[in-house]
This record gives C-alpha cells, structure tokens and sequence, in this order.
C-alpha cells in the first residue's frame, strides 16, 4: 500500500512538473509574440522623452503658420538644446498636443541624440494661413512686409522660434527631403544668423529643365496622380488632405495611351479647371520667365550655413535637383562650407530602410544605414551641438559597380578627364570613332506602340526603373543599340553625360532618349536576395537615362521645328553617374524616341504648344541617327583614372 503512495506521488510530481513547463512555454511564446516592434518601442520613448507645443508663428505679412514643437523633457536652463526645423507642405501631422509623431528628425539617432524638433504646414497648406504657391519664387528685393517668400518666412520663423522656445541654445538646423528638399535651400538664402546648418535632401530645383515634372522640357507623367491630389484648391485651413486619384487598373500603359494622349484631354477628363499649377503648365511651354522665377539654384549665392546637400544616384524625381543645388551653391559661394552626399538611393532612400539595394541590383552593405551614422549624425551634431568636427570632403559619392564610398576634393572629381563614346556603324560602340560601314541607322518611331520603360506593367512610375534591366527595349525595331567589347579592365565614369546626336526625322519634331547601360557577363552569379526567375546573366543594367525634346535643340526659351529629313545636332546634358563597369562588362548605349507612359508622347508632329496637340497631331516618323567621320554621335564622359 504504502508503496503505491509512492508511486502514485511520483507520478504527481511528474504531472505537475510537466504542467508547469509548459505553462512558462507558453508565456514565453506568449511574449515572443507580444514583443514590440522598433518603431513602436521608438514611439513610446518619444512620447515619453519630449512634450509637444503648436503655435501659430506670425510672419512679417500678418499671415500666421502653423507650427509643432517638441521640446525634450529634460530641457532647463542648465540643459539646452538646439533646433532642428523642417517645412513642409505635405502636413506636420498629427495635429493636436496630445497626438506625437512616430519618429522625429531625419534619423532615430538625431531623435535619441535631443533635439528640439520644429514642423511647420508652409504659407498656404493645412493648418497654416494665406495662398500656396507651388516653388514660390524668390524676391531679392523686398520692399515691403508684403514681399515675402520661403527665404523670409523660414527666417520669421526662426527668428520668433530662438526668442519664443525656452532652453534653445540658440543653434537652428533646417532639412527636408524633396519638396521640403526645396525649403531648406531657401532657408539658406538670407539666412537668419542662428541658422548655423542646412540639409537640402533631393530638393526641387528647376521644373522645367529637370525634376519631377519636366526633363528637358519633356512632361514626366508620374505628376498626373501627384497633381490631381496636390494641385488641388484649399479654399480655408484645414487638417484634411486632397483625396487621391483613384485608378481601376494597374495597366499604366494602356490608361496613359488612352487618357492622356494627347494632354489637352486631362484638364477636361480629370482636373476640370481646379488645378491651377496645370493651368500655368499649359501657358508656359517653354523656358520663359516664368519658370525662370521658379528656378533657385541661380539665388544660392553667398551661403553662410554650414550645407549639406544629399542625393541618390537612381532618384527618380530629383537627381537634378541634389546635383544642381549643390553645383550653384558651391559655385557662388566660394567662402561656403558647401558639401555633396550620393549614394545608391531612390527617392529619399537614405532617410529610411537599409539601402542595400534597389531592384535586382545590389550595393554590397547597408548604405543608408552608413550615411545616416557616418554622415548625417555627425553633421548635425557638430555645427548644432558643438561636437568634434567629423572631417566630411567636398563630396562623398558612392561608386556604383564597385559599390564602395569615394572622397572628393570637388565634384565633378579634378581627376576625371574628358572623353566621349562613340556610336558606330553595325551597332559598335568605343571611346574613338569607327571607320567605314553605314552612315547612319534608323527606326520608326510610332506614338501609337511607345517603347515601355519597364518590361512589367504598372500604374505609376516605379522606383526601380531606375536600374531595370533594358533586354526588353533593346530587343525593339525601334530603340538603337550600341555596344563595346568587352572590357579588359575596369572603367569608372565620374561626372555628367553629354549626348551630342547627329539626327534626321520624317517628322518636324521629335524626342530622343540616351541610356548608358552595365551590360553583365553572360556567367554573372545569381543574388539570392533577388526573384528566382531574375537572371543576372546578361543583365542589362540601366546605369543613367535621360529624354531630350527636339524642339528645344537651339534653347529651351523657343520652340522651334524640325526641318523634313535635314541632319541636325542635338546636344545636351545628363545627370552625372560614378559607376564602373567592371572588367568582363561590357559598356552599351540605347537610342529611342519614347518612353512610356514615363514621358508623355511627342506628336512628332510641330505644333507651338505641345499641351494643346489633337489627336490628328500625331504621326508616326522615320529617325536617323548619324555616326559618320563628318556627323559623328557621341556620349561625352569624363573618365576616372586610378
């Protein structure tokens, strides 16, 4: 009997051990689950490190802005801290003191580092009083209270935010990224003397020339979806945005063909005389004074902030924009601490996620992550917060190819040299002219069955585009192809590219499209981070691509057409590249008149205002491109030797 306690009482004790092993498996398992997310754990510590204030901060015009602060908690007067501002039209939501941003500054690090972190709703947005005017141009002379601009209302601003925001040190830093890109390289116009550091990110700089709505006077379509919710009126201030435009299908090629070709037909389809920036487009196709008022690389002059200006390499929207405001800013003020950052990024790339790659391509290392540390961090920290200086050069430009961080004294790099490539007969392509063989090649170019960007399909403009891969297009009866040899040691293109095409057309205007493309060895490895059906063999990396239109051949400020099958040069400048085309590459160029629904469609056919072309405008147009000792074409680079 006694005995069969005993077992009995092991047997219990097994039992209730085994219960209670798996009770803590399952609160453990529980918790696993439970477990916050980073950006939730930096949310709460926000909330719990900083207390938010909104203001209403008056400019010299009477006209109010609407402001959010958040001041660290700690912050006293033995304990002060500089300003961090960035404008914005795009809302400094949420609204409300007990409503907290997510994440603040550029970076988690500037966030944890303490701050005080300044949002402002620009003239004429949400919250803020007065009229929105898109990239409101600059008064240099202002001769009133009612002169003001985005120069003026940053400097109002700062001006009451250094007297008004208790326990600031009396240091303000500005940055922002695309449109608020913008904003902060006018704050760096007239500066206000507390501002001590600006951080132009992808910033618009000229919408005509290049960003986001035109390159080389050719419309980006992209802008459609952005301007029929931006471009809409905001009769009174108001925490609500623009509804979107709502689309039925993913086919982007076909919705374009069929809705905004010709452009005459989108007001009356879709914006319906609300959109007053469209309205403005269609008045000024060309280069007038206009958007010559809009452009402000030109009033980057003599900037007394400490500027870093930063960019990436495949930007989509506003590559133009980094590498202009830099190149204007570092021009015209040569006392200037004026510094360059290119990396492997998209849009805003280096702001968030890793930056490893893009697309299939692959950058060796998380890119982002090293600007936002090695970069940005120790920007701020030193002009803002007095710390040691972290020694940045003129430029730090990632070289794509080899995927590794160069240091520059200037950029364009004093080291590169000049040279060009040239087109040649029987598809070849060199860094001397061809002899012999045909004078010139052509195609037919057919608004009707454009040349898509991307071999897939999508709605909008990817971000990836930027480095597809171009089998697709090359593959066309109507896109050129030119290719080197394959190359027995690497060559590294640093600086811009400079097409000079010797081109016919059937037609009396007509767009063309460079490309510079990476072409991979056949035996090129796999990624494994890459779709299974991707194959990097032979891929055809789109290195840079760029559309010229030929009406503004003699100047973007007039239009003029194109004389019936007369050869005529075509010159113009593409956004600057740092890549190397590794030895067993190959170095290809692509040559094509459409790009779409990227670039809206050329009639091809001259007409004064391309916005007010009819159906019956378009017409397809036999192109030539000519490679012969007398009318060579070429791509101008600048080689860097190492």
């Amino acid at each position: 009997m006694e005995g069969g306690l005993r077992v009995m009482s092991a047997q219990w004790r097994r039992l209730a051990v085994f219960l209670m092993v798996g009770a803590f498996l399952a609160l453990a398992v529980g918790q696993a689950s439970e477990k916050k997310k980073p950006e939730d754990e930096l949310a709460e510590w926000i909330r719990a490190s900083y207390t938010k204030y909104e203001y209403r901060v008056p400019m010299r015009d009477g006209v109010k802005l609407f402001t959010s602060v958040y001041v660290p908690k700690d912050a006293s007067d033995q304990k002060t801290y500089p300003i961090l501002f960035d404008r914005t039209p795009y809302t400094v939501s949420p609204y409300g003191v007990e409503q907290y941003k997510t994440a603040l500054g550029p970076s988690d690090l500037l966030a944890r580092s303490k701050y005080i972190f300044v949002y402002q709703d620009v003239r004429g947005k949400f919250l803020s009083e007065g009229v929105f005017e898109d990239m409101r141009p600059y008064v240099a002379e202002k001769k009133s209270a009612q002169d003001v601009d985005e120069a003026s209302d940053t400097y109002d601003t700062i001006d009451w935010l250094v007297k008004n925001i208790a326990h600031n040190n009396g240091r303000v830093g500005v940055w922002g990224i695309s449109y608020p890109g913008f904003y902060s390289a006018m704050a760096a116009i007239d500066a206000h003397p507390a501002l001590k550091a600006v951080s132009p990110q992808a910033p618009i700089a000229d919408w005509f020339v290049g960003d986001d709505f035109h390159h080389n006077g050719a419309l980006y379509l992209q802008m459609f979806g952005f301007m029929y919710s931006f471009g809409q009126p905001r009769p009174e201030p108001t925490t609500q945005g623009a509804a979107r435009f709502e689309h039925d299908t993913q086919d982007g090629y076909d919705f374009f063909l069929h809705n905004a070709e010709p452009l005459s037909q989108l007001d009356a389809k879709f914006y319906h005389n609300k959109v007053r920036w469209w309205e403005e487009i269609v008045k000024h196709p060309n280069y007038d004074a206009f958007w010559k008022a809009h452009s402000t690389p030109q009033f980057l002059r003599n900037i007394r902030p400490a500027m870093l200006t930063v960019g990436g390499w495949f930007d989509a929207e506003d590559l133009y924009g980094a590498l202009h405001t830099f190149e204007a800013a570092d021009k015209q003020s040569p006392e200037g601490d004026v510094k360059l950052v290119m990396g492997p990024w998209f849009h805003g790339g280096w702001a968030r996620g890793d930056g490893d790659h893009l697309g299939n391509v692959w950058f060796d290392g998380k890119q982002s992550l090293f600007y936002r540390e090695k970069i940005e961090f120790p920007f701020f920290e030193h002009h803002l917060k007095g710390a040691a200086d972290p020694g940045l050069p003129k430029a730090y430009a990632f070289e794509t190819g080899t995927n590794q961080w160069r240091r520059y004294d200037q950029w364009p790099p004093k080291e590169a040299k000049a040279a060009a490539l040239y087109l040649g007969a029987n598809g070849k392509l060199g860094f001397a002219p061809a002899a012999g063989g045909a004078e010139y090649d052509e195609y037919v170019s057919d608004p009707a069955k454009p040349v898509p960007y991307i071999p897939g399909n999508e709605f909008g403009m990817t971000r990836e585009h930027m480095t597809e891969d171009q089998r697709q297009a090359g593959r066309r009866t109507d896109v050129l192809v030119y290719e080197s040899e394959v190359l027995s040691e690497d060559v590294t293109l640093a600086g811009p590219l400079k097409p000079e095409l010797w081109v016919s057309t059937t037609g009396t205007d007509g767009d063309w499209v460079v490309k510079l493309i990476d072409v991979y060895p056949d035996n090129y490895p796999e990624h494994e981070g890459n779709p299974k059906e991707v194959h990097m063999g032979g891929y055809e990396q789109l290195v840079r691509g760029e559309i010229f239109r030929g009406r503004f051949r003699n100047g973007y400020e007039h239009a003029e057409a194109m004389e019936v099958g007369k050869a005529t040069k075509i010159a113009y400048t593409m956004p600057d590249v740092n890549h190397t085309f590794r030895r067993g590459h190959r170095i290809m160029i692509q040559v094509q008149s459409t790009w779409f629904p990227l670039v809206d469609l050329n009639p091809q056919k001259f007409v004064p205002n391309i916005y007010e072309a009819r159906p019956e405008d378009f017409q397809k147009a036999t192109e030539r491109v000519y490679h012969s000792a007398e009318r060579a074409s070429k791509v101008g680079v600048m080689v860097l030797e190492k």
